[in-house]
């Protein structure tokens, strides 16, 4: 019965783990994209090219120079200090948003899946009225009830994550509720809340790592959708998704003030992603023996 709970962690305690996830180009790729990310923010904290909120008239609109590295906008605010201290506002998102539909949406699929009946129907369904909300519509009606504000964005965007992590929660914990190890383990007397906790989350922990990756990245581009529309984060904070807001009426003018914020948010998202990929081959037990 003890055995059965290997295959979900045995890929994080295999010596050859970091052998393997270092040959492994999606997960080398996406933890450098994710790691620079995670290190912009801090050294925001502790150092930045000029004060993120200082204006050099003088040199507003000004392309790329030893002074500015990446130029300035239309304040005259270094656009290098703005990306730095923007990475806070996009980690800080996704890290609570995520953290939220996990814990939330786990605990709901958790339920369904070890309830089952009218229990696991009404959370179901639940779930699906849920989605009828999208982080961005969810969003838009706090704002109109509490105002705008970054609480609000990630409220918003982090009950849009709920209904994803409970159907996935629910759906692998079936899967597990079927094996015959849990039915030995009714046999010996033990209660459902003692079976999902030491056998049914450890064996679909890896499932819900892989996801809360992936809809970290989908944090990160709600956000900034939703700064961008004037939702999220509000000034003076800078956010990579305001940066492109205001960028778009200067197109013509200074087009690189759109680039450099935009790919900022590509290369968060596309670090994620694959992390998320790379991690789903390295912990599922059946691709990390064929590798």
């Amino acid at each position: 019965m003890n055995a059965a709970v290997a295959p979900s962690g045995a890929a994080l305690k295999l010596p050859g783990f970091w052998h393997r996830a270092l040959r492994h180009r999606s997960f080398v790729i996406g933890a450098v994209l994710t790691l620079l990310l995670v290190l912009a923010a801090l050294l925001s904290y502790a150092w930045t090219p000029w004060p993120p909120n200082d204006m050099d008239m003088a040199n507003k609109l000004a392309g790329p120079t030893a002074k500015h590295w990446l130029g300035t906008d239309a304040f005259g605010r270094d656009v290098a200090s703005l990306l730095l201290v923007g990475a806070r506002a996009s980690i800080m998102v996704g890290v609570i948003a995520v953290g939220i539909g996990l814990v939330v949406g786990t605990a709901l699929g958790l339920l369904a899946a070890a309830r089952r009946g009218w229990v696991e129907e009404a959370i179901m369904r639940l779930t699906d009225f849920s989605l009828a909300f999208p982080a961005i519509l969810s969003a838009i009606m706090l704002t109109a009830v509490f105002g705008a504000g970054i609480v609000n964005a990630i409220i918003a965007i982090g009950i849009y994550n709920i209904p994803t992590f409970a159907r996935i929660t629910r759906g692998s914990a079936n899967a597990i509720w079927s094996r015959e190890y849990i039915a030995a383990a009714q046999a010996c007397g033990k209660g459902a809340f003692s079976i999902t906790m030491q056998h049914v989350l450890p064996n679909i922990a890896a499932v819900l790592i892989v996801q809360s990756t992936i809809r970290f990245a989908i944090a990160i581009l709600a956000e900034a959708a939703l700064s961008y529309l004037g939702l999220g984060t509000q000034p003076p904070q800078p956010s990579w998704g305001r940066m492109l807001s205001e960028a778009q009426t200067l197109m013509f003018q200074q087009p690189l003030l759109a680039v450099w914020p935009g790919m900022a948010i590509a290369l968060a998202v596309l670090g994620l992603n694959l992390l998320g990929d790379g991690l789903r081959d390295l912990l599922d037990p059946r691709l990390a023996r064929a590798r």
